[in-house]
């Protein structure tokens, strides 16, 4: 994470500024589309926090989905929420969870012990809509399953295609598969939806929780599935732990067509 020093959040509305007083600021965006910093101090772990703006209408999703997350023990605490209007951005002030994020040198030193736990975490979140389901139904947990095939057909239609995630195909022939694909996803788990390496946060190897939620809710377990594996590759420059990350999720579940149709969906995100 690249932490740019500040001495103030550029256009901060009265209670962000408010909630970021006597914190140190850091810039840590790394995306053009939202601005995120870092708020911390010289005490307690538990003051430091994160704002984030970007569009509005953008982060009520991700507001709703942190406060689930946390209200289950897996996620940040929301501090603030202010949606915004034609003339204002959306603002989300999240508690910073506490430990470092599994790009940190310590853990990608263990590559095969960070594999088999991002492996079970995943499958014990997943899990969560068949042993807890009345929990999820109480939070108010949304299907996002069609959403996601949306933003796949959006993703076509406006001419995106990122050619990493199917390097050997083209464009019209990944539209196929997916198109192929859409009906035979399920929804049969509770999601992270963006489950890399950066929105997993260990203290000392002990899971602290999950950040960056925008994309949660309920949906087809392959889709977190295919990004923990793709992760794995994508941070320690090797296919060597795909296989073994899979074996330690459970291949019981496992439906490889799948994760072939969902690397050709991701083409168009």
């Amino acid at each position: 994470m690249q932490r740019t020093p500040i001495p103030a959040i550029p256009d901060a509305p009265p209670i962000i500024r408010r909630l970021a007083h006597g914190h140190s600021i850091h810039d840590t965006s790394s995306s053009p589309e939202a601005r995120v910093y870092a708020l911390s101090t010289e005490g307690p772990d538990g003051n430091a926090l994160f704002a984030k703006t970007t569009a509005a209408g953008t982060l009520a999703h991700e507001a709703r989905m942190s406060a689930a997350f946390h209200e289950l023990g897996l996620g940040p605490e929301v501090v603030e929420y202010l949606p915004g209007d034609s003339m204002h951005a959306d603002w989300l002030v999240t508690r910073a969870v506490i430990g470092e994020d599994c790009t940190t040198a310590r853990y990608l030193a263990d590559p095969e012990r960070l594999c088999d736990l991002l492996a079970v975490r995943l499958r014990t979140l997943h899990e969560l809509f068949h042993t807890q389901p009345d929990r999820l139904a109480a939070l108010n947990v949304p299907d996002v399953r069609t959403r996601y095939l949306s933003n796949v057909e959006r993703g076509w239609r406006a001419g995106r295609f990122d050619a990493q995630f199917c390097p050997r195909i083209t464009a019209a022939d990944a539209h196929r598969i997916a198109a192929e694909a859409a009906g035979e996803l399920r929804t049969d788990a509770l999601l992270h939806g963006d489950y890399c390496l950066p929105n997993v946060i260990l203290d000392d190897w002990c899971f602290s929780g999950f950040i960056d939620l925008d994309h949660a809710g309920l949906s087809d377990r392959h889709i977190d599935v295919f990004w923990g594996a793709w992760t794995l590759w994508f941070n320690l420059h090797t296919s060597a732990y795909c296989n073994r990350f899979l074996d330690a999720y459970g291949r019981d579940v496992i439906d490889e067509g799948k994760l072939a149709a969902i690397a050709a969906m991701e083409c168009f995100m």
